[in-house]
């Protein structure tokens, strides 16, 4: 009777995680709609229509293909990334508070183009498949970095020297991006500081062919690792009596949750709070089985991603308000209010 009472419980959170996971692909299926009708050029949605079909203008078709398309599909990707890096991040270290933006990680990668870009100016932003190179290694060297921060001999990793050790390495790599930053010239200053607090303005179908391969990849071996992150979550002394190896598996998931942040801040900056968000917000919705939580976080970060690219659309459109900030303006306050609820 108490494995079926159990075996019923499963399924009924299974089905309500799969209605959430519908919702979520529903509000984004709308919100790509309404992105597409937002811009400094605003296209109706019978001209959407009509323009998909093939019977639009000739200003419409680059409008909406050349354009406003590969922004939104990369919008979509980088919030689906970085979700699920913090996803993993969250669950490797068993820290409510871990986020690639908010330790540092996403700072590094940033710093790694940024010195690319100063040596070699006449190659701005470099090359769009050799800038996620980048990024993974700068996001790698950070990772390494605030990991020996917080790892104390004999008494393995702190979570809390993991988020002080992250804040303080993100605060000394900002810096040190912001001399390098005034260094260039005007130009090039300006295209660099939007990148960096977060635009997705200017991608095109290159930045996609040449981010795409890396979730096509990343992804499927993220859910092969769920089953470990489930285990992990047990605790130490559980995981090794299922027989787990630790200190590999924690390696091999850090090394996934850095390989995706890297990738995502290449193309869409340093874009902060997605990674702490949408995985707290899935695991409320769906719980904390990694099988199903991972999916969802990456829908619940493609969806609020989009969010943000309509916000700044629609504000400003073509202008050049980052996305980041309104994720940022979206993420700080629930940053804060986790900060207190774990100090309490």
């Amino acid at each position: 009777m108490k494995k079926m009472m159990l075996s019923q419980g499963e399924t009924r959170r299974h089905t309500r995680a799969m209605w959430v996971m519908a919702v979520f692909a529903v509000l984004i299926a709308v919100m790509f709609l309404i992105s597409m009708n937002l811009g400094q050029i605003r296209l109706t949605p019978a001209e959407v229509f009509r323009t998909v079909a093939g019977h639009g203008t000739a200003k419409q078709e680059l409008i909406l293909f050349e354009f406003r398309l590969p922004e939104i599909i990369i919008s979509i990707l980088v919030g689906a990334g970085l979700a699920l890096s913090g996803c993993l991040l969250q669950g490797v270290t068993g820290n409510a508070l871990a986020e690639p933006g908010i330790l540092g990680i996403n700072s590094g990668a940033g710093l790694a183009v940024l010195v690319f870009v100063y040596f070699y100016p006449e190659e701005l932003l470099g090359s769009v498949y050799l800038m996620p190179v980048l990024a993974l290694a700068g996001a790698a060297a950070a990772a390494v970095l605030i990991y020996s921060l917080a790892y104390k001999k004999g008494q393995g990793m702190s979570a809390m020297r993991l988020v002080l050790g992250g804040i303080g390495t993100a605060a000394g790599i900002n810096a040190l991006t912001l001399v390098l930053s005034l260094r260039l010239d005007p130009q090039s200053h300006q295209l660099i500081y939007t990148w960096l607090a977060g635009s997705i303005r200017g991608t095109d179908w290159t930045y996609v062919a040449a981010f795409l391969p890396w979730l096509i990849i990343l992804i499927p071996y993220a859910l092969y690792q769920a089953r470990v992150l489930n285990i992990l979550t047990l605790g130490d002394s559980s995981a090794m009596g299922l027989g787990t190896s630790i200190n590999r598996a924690r390696f091999r998931i850090m090394a996934l949750a850095v390989a995706l942040a890297g990738a995502c801040v290449a193309v869409g900056g340093a874009i902060s709070f997605v990674g702490l968000i949408c995985p707290h917000l899935a695991r409320r919705l769906v719980g904390p089985k990694h099988q199903l939580l991972i999916p969802a976080s990456m829908l619940c970060g493609a969806l609020l991603m989009l969010v943000a690219d309509a916000v700044t659309r629609g504000i400003a459109g073509s202008a050049s308000l980052p996305v980041g900030v309104v994720v940022a303006v979206i993420g700080a306050p629930y940053f804060l209010y986790l900060l207190a609820k774990s100090r309490s």
